[in-house]
């Protein structure tokens, strides 16, 4: 079972949600103290799983430290990644608001720290307030613009194609140089996950993409060697 984290890494938390999250700037601030008042902060260990497809949807959370993944498995027992989210955002919105079970089932790829919000609250409290029933309706939309993107990733992409969009979602530039840090969980299984295919495949596509020189991969980071000729590919 989930369990508290300490008093300390709560006020923080709660406070770098309010402060970085342009779902909560969007509201006043007697709104946002009614949100803190519902909200109650849960941890969750590496590889626990938060909720099951076809569960209730009981809670709507705030992922405030590490990364979470949420994922359906095909009649073919594949898993197919639907979101891979890092902080600060929200989950287990979608089936809240839409008054079904949970679509997916959500994981967590590391220690996770989260705020819960109970439904019934959450929905009594959009529902008397003009502020953040726009900012659900926002923030629902953008998810139906990722839903989307997400069908064209897959239904008109090639694996190679939709690598290359991935590191460019995620690069960074550190001292001079585009890389994408890897972190521990990001094995070549999670990342088959996360564009729709197995393990094989991104293995070839990672290759030619060394082999043409815009990447170079090691343990712990992948370095984009030409940015522009990788856009390009992407675009392709």
């Amino acid at each position: 079972m989930p369990t508290n984290p300490p008093a300390s890494l709560q006020a923080e938390s709660v406070i770098s949600a309010f402060q970085s999250f342009p779902f909560f700037k969007s509201v006043n601030a007697e709104t946002q103290n009614a949100i803190l008042n519902l909200a109650t902060p849960r941890h969750f260990s590496a590889g626990q799983v938060i909720y099951l497809e076809g569960e209730p949807a009981d809670y709507v959370f705030i992922l405030i430290t590490g990364w979470v993944k949420a994922t359906r498995i095909t009649k073919e027992g594949r898993e197919q990644g639907l979101m891979f989210l890092k902080p600060v955002d929200l989950f287990g919105d979608i089936a809240v608001f839409a008054g079904t079970s949970y679509p997916g089932t959500t994981t967590a790829l590391e220690e996770v720290e989260t705020l819960v919000l109970p439904a019934p609250a959450l929905l009594k409290l959009v529902a008397s307030n003009h502020d953040l029933s726009t900012a659900v309706i926002q923030r629902l939309s953008q998810r139906v613009l990722g839903f989307i993107d997400l069908v064209e990733d897959l239904s008109l992409r090639n694996v190679e194609v939709r690598l290359a969009c991935s590191l460019l979602r995620n690069v960074q530039i550190v001292d001079g140089q585009y890389i994408v840090p890897r972190r521990d969980w990001t094995t070549l299984d999670q990342m088959a996950v996360r564009l729709g295919t197995v393990r094989d495949v991104v293995s070839r596509a990672m290759k030619n993409l060394e082999a043409d020189g815009l990447i170079r991969v090691e343990k712990n980071i992948i370095f984009l060697l030409d940015p522009q000729k990788l856009a390009q590919r992407a675009e392709e």
